[in-house]
């Protein structure tokens, strides 16, 4: 039954992905529904999963989209850093800290985004090169705000079912003979 939870909430983050609910984006930029997922598993997790987790994710994602750039790296960074930060010392697991996490993982991996994108634009004319690359990083300041303050605001909506569950679970299995 874990399982299939997790997974249903994969493919339900998969499908409203590509979704502009009403009032749901800002500067045409929605929710990064997989990097909230991603970031609501590793909080929990070790870096391993936490890396996994994201490059299955986001190799998904690419399937979805065009495979250039990769989310697979965004996401899987995420996962890392993520499942790194020492939760018991630095953090409280509530909605802020989640949301706040979020925040600077999105941003993050808009970053990461944005340099494939100018390594990408390296082997064009230099003429070409130098204008791609000025709108990649003019782009990337309102994309990656924008992504970062939609995403936070909903981490609480996806993080908060599924972490509750996962310690239901958690407290379940040991018990089990």
């Amino acid at each position: 039954m874990n399982w299939f939870v997790t997974a249903f909430s994969v493919l339900l983050c998969l499908f409203i992905l590509p979704t502009r609910f009403p009032g749901m984006e800002l500067l045409g930029v929605g929710p990064n529904w997989l990097l909230i997922w991603v970031v609501s598993w590793s909080i929990q997790r070790t870096v391993w999963q936490g890396a996994i987790a994201g490059l299955v994710l986001g190799l998904i994602q690419d399937g979805m989209t065009s495979p250039h750039p990769s989310h697979a790296i965004s996401l899987a960074v995420v996962g890392m850093l993520t499942a790194r930060i020492q939760k018991q010392r630095y953090i409280q697991e509530d909605f802020i800290s989640v949301a706040l996490i979020v925040f600077g993982m999105a941003v993050l991996a808009e970053t990461i985004t944005a340099i494939q994108f100018s390594f990408q634009g390296i082997g064009a004319s230099t003429h070409s090169a130098h204008r791609a690359l000025a709108e990649i990083w003019f782009y990337h300041q309102r994309i990656a705000l924008s992504s970062a303050i939609l995403s936070s605001l909903w981490a609480p909506v996806v993080y908060y079912p599924l972490n509750r569950w996962w310690q239901q679970t958690n407290a379940v299995e040991p018990s089990q003979p």
